[in-house]
């Protein structure tokens, strides 16, 4: 259970670092979450344990899956997803968003004529 937790405080060293295009301190994560820099600090070093409800904020802060702090259940893509977003607004999200939701009815509305033509 402690390599879940080191796991956890590496992700959210990594995710925090690579906020943006300067990266977080944890003094400035610590303000997100209402909480001191010292706990942030604590949890990167798996002293503290964050609990559901942490991990919950810091999963909306980053504009991740709560999934990425938990080992075996990342993807790739989920990474690039991340990675290509991380410094963007709320209403830019929300227009990645509805463009994904577009492409996977397209990609359905595709596959259904295909059945059809069969």
């Amino acid at each position: 259970m402690e390599d879940l937790y080191k796991f956890i405080g590496e992700k959210i060293r990594e995710l925090r670092q690579g906020y943006g295009a300067e990266g977080l301190s944890q003094e400035e994560l610590a303000e997100y979450m209402e909480t001191t820099a010292n706990t942030i600090s604590r949890w990167e070093t798996a002293t503290y344990k964050p609990s559901a409800d942490d991990l919950h904020k810091l999963s909306r802060i980053f504009g991740v899956n709560i999934s990425v702090f938990f080992p075996g259940m990342e993807t790739p893509h989920l990474n690039a997803l991340l990675s290509a977003t991380g410094d963007l607004g709320e209403e830019d999200i929300e227009e990645l968003t509805q463009y994904a939701q577009f492409r996977k009815a397209r990609r359905k509305l595709q596959d259904a004529k295909k059945r059809k033509r069969r």
